[in-house]
Order: C-alpha cells, then sequence, then structure tokens
C-alpha cells in the first residue's frame, strides 16, 4: 500500500460561510455535530488507483480542505491500494476498512457496476455503501500516441490497436470490449499495469500504443503539453455526444443505431455520470455518513476548493450520494436481459 499524508491548509473560511456549511450540515436528517469523534483523528482517503494519476490529484485537494468542513477539524491522509482494476481496494472497503467514518474511498468509476457485470473477484455488494457522492462526470476516450498509425475511428475499425489495462473490470479492459463488440473494432488489451500513470509512461516508452478511459482531466492536469505540442490522437469519444476540446472527433453514440446497443453504451455511460465516486464502507452510523455527505459538499462549494482546482486543471462536477445511490439502485434494477447482453459483450460468464 502506498501513502502519503497531507494536512488540512491553515487558511480557514469566512464566518459566513462557515455559517452557510453548517446549516447545510444540520440539514440533513439525523445529523448530528459529532466533533468529540472526528476531534484528534486522522481520516484516511483510500484510493484505488496509484499515487502518480488523477485520483490522487484529486484525493490530495480534498485531503487539504474537508477537514475544514468536519466537526472536529480531523486531518486526513491519502493512501494507494491498486490492482486488480480497482477491485482490490473496493473489496476491503466492503469487507476490511473500519466502520466508523475514518476510512473513505474513491474508486474506479465502473467498479461499483462490476458485481452487476459478474466480473470475477468482485466481492461486495454495491448498493450496501455508503457512497457520499462523485468528484465529477468525465466522457471516455481513447488516444493513441502520436507514432501509432491509429489516428481516426476508421483506422480503429481497419486496425489493431494496443491498448494498456489495470485489469478486467476497470474501464481500460471494459471501454475496449465493448467497442470492439457492438461497433467492431480491434482493440488488443495489455493488461498489468498499476495505474493510469503507468499507461501513461507505456505509451511514451512505445511499449503500447494507448489508452481508452476517462482521461482528458488527468491529461490537463499532469500532462498538459501532450495537447499543446500535439502527441495524441483521439479516434473517438465514449460519450452520448462530441465535445468542444475534440469537435471533428465522433461520439461513440453516433454508430449506436439499434436499440440493444444503445441500451448497453447506456448501462456504460451511467460511470462516466459519477466519475471518481466516493464511498465509506458498510456499517457506519447514519448519521456520520450524513455528516459526511455534507461536508464532502461543503468542500465542493468552498471558493478556496474550487480555485485551486481549477489551478491544477482539474474539473469539477459534483454529484450527491443520494442520487449516485438512486443510479446505482436502478442500474441493477434493469432487465435481465440488458444486463446480460451487457455480460456476453465484456466476455463475463
Amino acid at each position: 500500500m502506498e501513502a502519503g499524508v497531507v494536512k488540512r491548509g491553515a487558511a480557514g473560511l469566512g464566518a459566513r460561510l462557515v455559517l452557510v456549511a453548517l446549516a447545510a450540515m444540520a440539514a440533513w436528517p439525523g445529523f448530528t455535530q459529532d466533533a468529540a469523534f472526528f476531534k484528534g483523528k486522522t481520516i484516511r482517503i483510500l484510493l484505488s488507483a496509484g499515487v502518480a494519476g488523477g485520483y490522487a490529484e484529486y484525493a490530495r485537494l480534498l485531503a487539504q480542505h474537508m477537514g475544514n468542513h468536519l466537526a472536529g477539524k480531523p486531518d486526513f491522509i491519502v493512501q494507494s491500494m491498486p490492482g486488480a482494476g480497482g477491485l482490490l481496494a473496493t473489496n476491503y472497503l466492503y469487507s476490511q476498512a473500519p466502520q466508523d467514518g475514518t476510512t473513505i474511498g474513491i474508486i474506479h468509476s465502473t467498479v461499483p457496476l462490476a458485481p452487476l457485470f459478474g466480473t470475477a473477484g468482485a466481492r461486495f455488494d454495491a448498493l450496501k455503501f455508503n457512497w457520499l457522492g462523485s468528484l465529477d462526470r468525465a466522457d471516455g476516450m481513447c488516444t493513441a500516441w502520436h507514432t501509432s498509425p491509429i489516428k481516426t475511428w476508421r483506422d480503429m475499425l481497419e486496425r489493431e490497436f494496443v491498448v494498456g489495462s489495470t485489469g478486467a473490470g476497470s474501464q481500460f479492459s471494459i471501454l475496449p470490449a465493448m467497442l470492439n463488440k457492438l461497433l467492431g473494432t480491434r482493440i488488443k488489451v495489455i493488461n498489468g499495469y498499476k495505474d493510469g500513470g503507468e499507461i501513461f509512461q507505456a505509451m511514451e516508452k512505445g511499449e503500447i500504443e494507448g489508452r481508452c478511459s476517462t482521461q482528458l482531466t488527468a491529461i490537463q492536469s499532469i500532462r498538459p503539453q501532450w495537447l499543446t505540442e500535439h502527441k495524441l490522437a483521439v479516434p473517438i469519444l465514449i460519450g452520448r455526444k462530441r465535445i468542444a476540446e475534440f469537435p471533428d472527433t465522433p461520439a461513440v453514440m453516433e454508430f449506436a443505431k439499434d436499440a440493444a446497443t444503445r441500451a448497453q453504451f447506456e448501462l456504460m455511460l451511467l460511470t462516466q455520470d459519477m466519475d471518481r465516486p466516493v464511498l465509506l464502507p458498510p456499517g457506519v452510523p447514519a448519521d456520520r455518513v450524513a455528516q459526511m455527505r455534507a461536508a464532502l459538499f461543503a468542500t465542493m462549494a468552498d471558493p478556496a476548493f474550487v480555485a485551486a482546482a481549477h489551478g491544477m486543471h482539474l474539473h469539477l462536477e459534483p454529484v450527491r450520494g443520494e442520487d449516485l445511490a438512486k443510479a446505482l439502485a436502478d442500474a441493477y434494477a434493469l432487465p435481465p436481459d440488458v444486463v446480460a447482453a451487457a455480460r456476453e459483450t465484456m466476455g463475463e460468464k
């Protein structure tokens, strides 16, 4: 497990913002000011990714600010438990992590649907987690290193495209599987990379040609020169429509012509609508869950947090925990034929 301690920033909020935040927290049903519990404690943010990528950037920033919005003002530590496409950390959060609010997770966005998809190694019930919210929504995309012959969507249909992945159950594997099955691409996935940052390094070294995942924010934050120096081609967006950054790149829904294909892509796009989900293990007292949900959203509205995120080129489009939990419950209640088709598409039994 990799770790890095991040203390809260010393700068506090203005008196008015403090009152607004406290009022918002108090509005949650069952909320109590549990100052005695959090005072003097250190809360661990556990990542399912490594310490060098976009997940770590968000986590460290959250660790600097979230303590200002919790009674007792605890400090935070960011730790990493990469492996098995995010399943290693998620399984730990479900069955081994403390159930008292001192450990929260930020996991791969596809992992909450792993049990639904039948992904091997998913040993948790996603609906029993306490979802605090998500930090962003982001479209997926396939990117190809500039030395690759893959430049356009047509190239992806005509040539083999070698991409990296952290393992089954991650976006890095699921998105290529769906593109291959539903639209006829020829993507070859190389598993075994620790995180998205390591996949980027492999692209630079020529070990692989590219990556398919949500990644634009990570590129803008930690490798912005790739965009200004035209180091990447973006042949396809895994989204509902084209985006301003790549207006000439088609979106995958432009090619999803039948209802069954669209339904499977919509299920996949759900995970992008809740990018970088934040959760507590099962069993955490309800009033503490409410307090942590309120603290997360007070942090996301904190002008100092927002300014710092923009300075780091981190996109913010949060989703509330209740909405995230409902979206997952709706996904798990989908008709069996839709779920079975998605499982088959991804090669799961």
